[in-house]
């Protein structure tokens, strides 16, 4: 049975601009602005900060006309007679990147990417192949994915509109680097599970983290296995970051890549904690119900209401990412049956009730 989380008591204390090349000053010389985005999530956040002498921009919405006639609206509006001077991608997906050779060109800017998310970008930015290759085919039929459902979700991701030029050359960023931008020192903070080496930005002085997706106020980050690394165990990773986040300053503002600007940190990461407990949770009451089902069964049981092609891609992703933070954790068997299906079922050493007793920490101590 779901239970209804409470929701963390989070401060927003300023409205979102709309997604017309308008800004907000979030602090001096820290403007936020958004891209349009022509799906449910109808926008990305994008961040300008000011240099001595420029403009550093902190990701660029996807690949498309509107997103490249905001940009040059916002340059000739809101940056003071000043030149762009750099770019920062906080992470590969085509929201934060899409637009990152475009702009580095259109401006004749350096890029600034971790190696992880930088080649991630780059690999990911080759055409997409026809038919589907037979290691993705047989990750999904091993989570038990129906053909016909696999086919239609491989289709609609061949037609993915936003696919990005790749950009061909970048300026590293690693765990605790500092950049020097304006009166700011910008400490590099690197988090995984959601994409490989995802890039925040702290400010300790001033309380600022621009957080990418690393921490949303009000949305769960997508983390999930895919046939790229099957064996991955992204979650861990994930509530890992979420505990190197609390060490930051409780009363830290932070500027995230999806809805609003916020306060409340710590609330907010121990809401986070609570939701996948809760998952765990609910795939324990459902193995002890249905022993033996398969990922795909227990994304149907997560996830009830009938999902487009690319929810089918990252709600599969996501209950994988569960099933084997549970299996490596020891609460979970997987095995393969005689269909080629791999099969879950709960372990003797747990019962079905085991995970509202689990200390989460215990195991994201294991990662930090």
């Amino acid at each position: 049975m779901k239970r209804p989380l409470v929701r963390a008591k989070l401060d927003y204390p300023f409205e979102a601009p709309a997604c017309d090349g308008s800004v907000v000053e979030v602090a001096p010389g820290i403007l936020w602005a958004r891209m349009p985005m022509p799906m449910a999530l109808d926008h990305i956040n994008v961040y300008l900060v000011k240099d001595a002498s420029g403009w550093i921009l902190v990701d660029t919405g996807l690949n498309t006309q509107a997103s490249r006639d905001l940009w040059e609206h916002i340059a000739a509006s809101h940056l003071e007679g000043l030149p762009i001077q750099g770019l920062i991608c906080t992470h590969m997906h085509y929201d934060h990147a899409g637009l990152a050779k475009w702009l580095c060109e259109r401006f004749d800017i350096p890029l600034y990417m971790t190696h992880g998310e930088y080649f991630m970008l780059r690999a990911l930015s080759q055409p997409t192949p026809d038919p589907l290759p037979p290691s993705q085919l047989s990750f999904y039929q091993r989570a038990g994915m129906p053909d016909d459902r696999i086919e239609r979700m491989w289709q609609t991701m061949r037609k993915d509109p936003f696919t990005p030029p790749e950009p061909r050359s970048f300026v590293r960023l690693r765990e605790k680097d500092h950049l020097q931008i304006g009166e700011r020192d910008w400490e590099i903070k690197i988090g995984q599970g959601h994409s490989p080496e995802h890039a925040c930005l702290y400010c300790a002085k001033d309380q600022i983290l621009i957080a990418g997706d690393q921490l949303l106020p009000r949305i769960s980050s997508n983390v999930l296995v895919t046939s790229i690394e099957p064996e991955a165990n992204p979650l861990a990773l994930w509530l890992s970051s979420l505990v190197a986040l609390e060490a930051l300053a409780p009363n830290t503002l932070i500027l995230p890549s999806h809805q609003q600007v916020f306060k409340g940190l710590h609330a907010r990461t121990q809401e986070l904690q609570a939701h996948h407990a809760d998952q765990f949770e609910q795939i324990t009451e459902f193995l002890n119900e249905k022993p033996g089902s398969s990922a795909f069964e227990t994304m149907r049981h997560l996830f009830p209401r009938l999902l487009s092609p690319v929810d089918d891609m990252l709600a599969l992703g996501e209950t994988i990412a569960h099933l084997s933070w549970m299996r490596y954790e020891g609460l979970v068997h997987r095995s393969l049956d005689a269909a080629g299906v791999n099969r879950f079922q709960l372990t003797q050493q747990k019962p079905a009730q085991a995970i509202e007793r689990l200390n989460i920490r215990q195991f994201q101590n294991q990662y930090a």
